[in-house]
């Protein structure tokens, strides 16, 4: 929560940023904010295929701090814009970014198990989102009646990030002080037992871990789910620079555009939030119905939103100041659905996303950190696709992307949720013609 407080507000006025920076006198700064995170993601998505060869030399814990301390110093980078650093930094960021998330995500997998990773998947989800709030909150405050984001702004906004990233850096180093949920329960078995649980349990070493990967990936059910984490990886493009800096070009908002950005920030991260807490509290529900309504249920909220971000948005929005015209004029009402969407699409967003980190901590509970490695390679792949095409693609055509997306991501996952109820339900009564009695 307090790393990316920092870390996702800055995603979302990265661009805004880089634009006041650049139209400074006698500036030599000539980054663009979308290359920038799209350099990002795809140092992640590369860096995935290595992260648990990685994680299994550093362990989880080392491997988060010292990918956080990596987080810290990327937004450090903005307090002096330069060129070569911003996109220096993305570079190492992606990198650390893969560590981050697949430790993180074979972190939490090891301190659940199959009854309770829907709720602690929620739960982690909804702490993690609650950074949306603070972070574009106080961007409301410093970017309201602003038209551009001057050198001081930047620099007092820049160095709250850093210290906060910082502090979350400060936060994970107590994990160290903490029993991970298989400690505890090897220090109740006899020596015997643990030796034989050390023996089975043994971290593999690099090169085991990336052939662990390979394999995984070529399964057909991995494949089917990276249909559906190609489209979180959209969505991160989306909702992380994109949805904000086209409200914020739009100049129909006046001079709201630019505070805008961070209400909508906000809202997005209470849409993430809601779900994230909803979802989790529905652990029990999941266990009885399925995975399914929620990823259908994500899905409609996910059509309803791209259609009235179309009608509310200038078609150049994405890629410069604008005030082109709105297929729809809502007058001053078009404020008020601009947060509406950022609300609507975070909650849409939290429907898929809540349900990956839990249909992965339940079908690979002993392959942890490949399959939150693949999780992350394929998300940071279309990520990185993501923001290439958001320099040159109008409005029009990234929702429709959107909306071809979270069909076949929603097909995917009910045919790898329905797969796995089959074999559960065969294993369980068997196919015979008495086996529901």
């Amino acid at each position: 929560m307090l790393m990316f407080t920092a870390f996702q507000t800055c995603c979302m006025i990265e661009q805004t940023v880089i634009e006041g920076a650049i139209n400074e006198p006698n500036s030599t700064f000539t980054g663009n904010g979308y290359t920038s995170l799209a350099i990002l993601y795809i140092a992640f998505a590369v860096t995935n295929w290595v992260a648990p060869s990685i994680i299994s030399v550093l362990g989880l814990k080392i491997s988060l701090i010292v990918s956080g301390v990596i987080y810290a110093l990327f937004i450090a980078s903005f307090l002096k814009p330069m060129t070569w650093a911003l996109y220096t930094m993305s570079v190492l960021l992606g990198s650390s970014a893969a560590v981050l998330w697949t430790a993180q995500g074979s972190y939490l997998t090891i301190n659940s198990d199959s009854a309770t990773i829907p709720i602690t998947s929620g739960i982690f989800w909804a702490l993690f989102q609650t950074s949306m709030l603070f972070g574009n909150l106080y961007v409301y405050f410093t970017f309201k009646g602003n038209i551009t984001v001057d050198a001081e702004s930047r620099t007092t906004l820049f160095s709250v990030f850093t210290a906060l990233c910082v502090a979350g850096v400060l936060t994970i180093t107590i994990l160290f002080c903490l029993k991970d949920r298989k400690e505890k329960v090897e220090s109740a078995q006899s020596k015997d037992q643990i030796n034989s649980v050390e023996q089975d349990d043994r971290s593999p070493g690099p090169l085991q871990a990336l052939k662990r990967s390979f394999q995984l990936f070529l399964t057909g059910r991995m494949m089917l789910l990276s249909i559906t984490f190609g489209f979180t990886g959209l969505t991160v493009t989306f909702l992380g620079g994109v949805y904000g800096t086209s409200v914020g070009h739009s100049q129909h908002f006046e001079a709201d555009a630019k505070g805008l950005i961070g209400i909508c920030g906000m809202f997005i991260g209470v849409g993430e939030i809601l779900g994230g807490a909803l979802f989790g509290l529905c652990g029990k529900w999941m266990r009885r119905f399925g995975r399914d309504p929620i990823i259908l249920f994500g899905f409609l909220v996910n059509i309803t939103t791209y259609y009235l971000i179309f009608l509310n948005l200038p078609q150049m929005s994405p890629i410069e100041e604008t005030h082109g015209a709105v297929y729809v004029h809502f007058g001053y009402y078009s404020k008020y659905l601009a947060v509406i969407c950022g609300f609507l699409a975070g909650l849409g967003d939290s429907s898929f996303n809540t349900q990956v980190y839990s249909i992965l901590g339940s079908l690979y509970p002993d392959d942890s950190a490949p399959a939150f490695a693949l999780l992350k390679f394929v998300q940071s792949l279309f990520a990185a696709v993501g923001f290439f095409y958001s320099t040159v693609l109008e409005l029009q055509f990234q929702l429709l992307i959107l909306v071809i997306g979270t069909t076949s991501a929603t097909l995917s996952f009910f045919a790898v949720e329905w797969s796995t109820i089959k074999t559960i339900r065969t294993q369980t009564y068997g196919n015979g013609p008495t086996s529901c009695h």
